[in-house]
């Protein structure tokens, strides 16, 4: 039976269907999960899609954290549950303090919208087990709101503990600290990541289709349970 993986829709959202397209080239099943619902129903992973939630022009993800599903989406994830935030997701999931830190308006205040090589920085996550550590990889980046800080006392923790996921390489295009593109929780169950993988899953519609392994990751992990 194949690995289900929900997917969160909120209003504004633009990549719910792509993540779901990219659950499906992974193997796994993907099932649409509204943010109003009550439960989040029997899946055994979840992404947080890019664009934008209800809210945002207060501060990108801090309306949304209260959407009734978030609420079991936060006590599934410190269970254990593997959780994905992309771009609006990873920010959703730094209001939700399901991730430390917080994203800001970009250093050039503009809009990114770039092909951008990162480098994985910890494959020991639910997410990257299909990468090999120092791995470089090119998808999209697009965003205006994601600039990541934090206070140094967290940045020594995350760098000290191994919890930057994947970082900028050759150009920090939006003056995240430490140029850090993504991060995780202590136990590695939940991520966050900025660019999109989910647009480089197939060569012929993305840069390239390296994304994909953090979608194949996910089922490593369900065969290791």
């Amino acid at each position: 039976m194949a690995a289900r993986v929900g997917v969160i829709t909120f209003p504004g959202s633009l990549d719910d269907r792509d993540a779901a397209r990219a659950v499906r080239l992974a193997g796994a099943e993907p099932v649409s999960l509204w943010h109003a619902a009550e439960e989040l129903g029997e899946v055994d992973a979840v992404v947080l899609p890019g664009g934008f939630s209800y809210g945002d022009y207060l501060r990108a993800g801090a309306i949304a954290r209260f959407a009734p599903l978030m609420e079991r989406l936060a006590d599934a994830a410190r269970g254990g549950l593997p959780v994905l935030g992309i771009c609006n997701g990873f920010q959703v999931l730094c209001e939700s303090h399901l991730l430390p830190g917080a994203l800001t308006r970009n250093a050039n205040l503009h809009f990114v919208c770039r092909a951008q090589r990162l480098r994985i920085e910890n494959t020991g996550t639910d997410w990257t087990r299909d990468y090999e550590e120092g791995q470089e990889i090119v998808v999209p980046i697009k965003n205006i709101d994601g600039c990541y800080i934090a206070d140094q006392e967290t940045l020594d923790e995350l760098e000290s503990s191994g919890r930057v996921v994947a970082r900028y390489v050759d150009v920090n295009p939006n003056g995240s600290l430490n140029d850090i593109a993504g991060v995780c929780n202590e136990a590695g169950n939940v991520v966050g990541l900025m660019p999109h993988p989910e647009h480089a899953v197939e060569a012929l519609t993305g840069p390239s289709s390296e994304g994909l392994g953090f979608f194949t990751s996910i089922l490593q992990r369900m065969a290791d349970v």
